[in-house]
């Protein structure tokens, strides 16, 4: 089994491509070790050490390193993991566990806010996926839009630019309901 990485705009996380299906359709997050009890590969991944957040998408594992730890000394640890949980035969996540998705919005603006789910759909997601992330929908108020990020995505110093100068002006583009774009936090 041969595991591809490729570094991401955070310089604090590394995308590991296993070559094989990870989740298969949407993401996981799991910004803690206490998060990661429902995954046998998040599991593995944190026990390696220096490991402060992991996150699945379709076909990869993005692990975000801990402030005092160093990929060099780290990154051998977790590789290993990723070989061994797959060489194990356990499923990556017990049931749907941690399975993340757009949160649900109804009343008077579900219109809106379903093309703004449409569009982080169709060209936002995937985008970020490229990058080791996702962002999804978090709420829709008065105008303004929250979004939660995720994987290479939280805490990555470009965020707050693909934010205001790439999500925001797309969505206000399309929509003119929208005037503004907020992260919210985990």
């Amino acid at each position: 089994m041969f595991i591809q990485t490729e570094s991401t705009p955070n310089p604090a996380t590394l995308k590991f491509l296993p070559g094989r299906p990870v989740l298969g359709a949407g993401t996981a997050d799991f910004p803690t070790e206490e998060a990661a009890a429902a995954s046998p590969l998040a599991r593995r991944v944190f026990g390696a050490g220096g490991v402060a957040g992991v996150f699945f998408g379709p076909d990869f594992v993005t692990v975000t390193k801990a402030e005092d730890a160093d990929w060099a000394h780290i990154k051998p640890g977790i590789l290993g993991a990723i070989m061994e949980h797959y060489q194990s035969g356990e499923p990556v996540m017990n049931g749907e566990a941690g399975a993340v998705g757009h949160a649900e919005h109804d009343g008077p603006d579900e219109a809106i806010v379903s093309q703004i789910k449409e569009l982080l759909d169709t060209r936002v997601r995937p985008a970020v996926a490229q990058d080791g992330g996702d962002i999804t929908f978090h709420g829709f108020e008065r105008g303004v839009v929250y979004l939660h990020m995720q994987g290479a995505c939280a805490g990555c110093p470009s965020s707050t630019m693909t934010l205001k100068m790439g999500i925001e002006n797309l969505l206000r583009h399309y929509i003119p309901e929208v005037t503004e774009v907020r992260p919210v936090a985990g």
